[in-house]
């Protein structure tokens, strides 16, 4: 019998809207009113400033390790933008952008870089998970929350994040498989910022795109420009209708770059040059969007300078907040189980009494509940 090609019912697209000198196609610019543009430009420059100041803050010492997002801003807020309230949200750490855009208050953000895991304690109102560092666990999270939504007839989808490296492990490939198996309503965005710490994305995967591997799984897939706004808002839509409406998952690979560290504990100038750096830095999610703001009207550089006073007036607050916030020390008997158990409600007892007897210089504890609010 003679060889045959087999047709695939998947396709592979690649996805650019804005250009690095802000120039708009027309045909494929999504949507998006005067307000909805001002409010996308403020969310990317207040994570950007506030990427900025927790880079500083590290140095510091004034908190742990931090690792930056700078120049990968867009890869997430686009994303997050194209979601509802009521849909999920599994962050990695990269997506700073997104969270404070979904409601994270600014505050909780830096006590957990901080060492505090309140820090971890998503917003009541908000079906979101916290941030996760352990690489492409996000993947087996995702799966399951929108197993979960399927099986409960929830309309909802589960918005995922991982790294170019995160593809190599095998959290990836048996969440994804998971997905696309069971048709579960989730989008998985890959952030290829080309660098896995300092491992480049050609020794990652020989794959000419991180897209097209989802070809192999039977979903869809889509390769966006991830430092144009507007082509993550249009491709992450696409795939959230989709999936919405019964259409199965859709892999997004954003090509991106990390401009900065990997994290603090990093030096990029051991693995990779200046040149490439700078090459990338032309493509600045930020500066495009930026000019295309301005194209449209809708802010000028006057209104600019008020609202940088005004995020950097928002980020010292947060600040603030999260360098006086009093930990509660019984936290760790609270929160190990639902319902504590009877050996842990003694051994509570016991350490309360401890306290309450001059064991300690510390005040009795305060409630948990208020330890939250302190950082909302």
């Amino acid at each position: 019998m003679p060889r045959k090609k087999i047709e695939l019912r998947n396709t592979i697209e690649s996805l650019s809207i804005l250009d690095a000198d802000g120039k708009v196609d027309k045909k494929l610019e999504p949507k998006l009113s005067n307000d909805e543009i001002l409010s996308l430009f403020r969310g990317m420059l207040l994570a950007r400033r506030y990427d900025e100041r927790m880079l500083r803050l590290q140095r510091q010492g004034r908190i742990g390790t931090y690792g930056p997002a700078l120049g990968q801003e867009a890869a997430s807020l686009g994303p997050a933008f194209a979601i509802t309230k009521d849909d999920w949200f599994v962050p990695s750490f990269r997506e700073p952008a997104g969270m404070l855009w979904r409601g994270w208050p600014m505050a909780r953000l830096m006590l957990w870089w901080g060492g505090n895991e309140i820090g971890a304690t998503p917003p009541e109102e908000l079906n979101d998970m916290p941030i996760c560092v352990p690489v492409s666990s996000q993947i087996q999270y995702g799966a399951g929350i929108a197993w979960g939504l399927k099986l409960d007839g929830n309309k909802s989808v589960a918005l995922t994040f991982v790294g170019d490296g995160g593809t190599s492990e095998g959290d990836f490939h048996e969440g994804v498989n998971c997905a696309a198996v069971f048709n579960l309503p989730m989008v998985i965005v890959v952030q290829n910022n080309q660098w896995a710490i300092s491992l480049p994305r050609r020794k990652q995967t020989a794959s000419e795109t991180i897209a097209q591997k989802a070809l192999a799984y039977g979903m869809n897939g889509i390769q966006a420009d991830g430092n144009d706004i507007l082509a993550m808002i249009a491709a992450t839509r696409e795939a959230v209708d989709r999936a919405r409406s019964g259409g199965g998952p859709t892999l997004i690979e954003a090509v991106t770059y990390r401009l900065g560290v990997h994290t603090t504990a990093d030096d990029p100038k051991k693995y990779r040059t200046e040149e490439e750096v700078e090459a990338w830095r032309c493509k600045d999610p930020l500066d495009r969007f930026w000019k295309y703001v301005q194209d449209k009207g809708v802010l000028n550089e006057k209104s600019r300078e008020a609202m940088e006073e005004e995020i950097a007036a928002e980020i010292s607050a947060a600040v603030e907040k999260s360098e006086t916030y009093q930990a509660d020390i019984m936290e760790p008997f609270d929160h190990c189980f639902e319902t504590m158990t009877p050996a842990l409600k003694r051994q509570r007892a016991e350490f309360e009494a401890y306290l309450l007897n001059g064991g300690s210089n510390g005040s009795p504890h305060a409630a948990s509940s208020s330890a939250i609010s302190q950082v909302h």
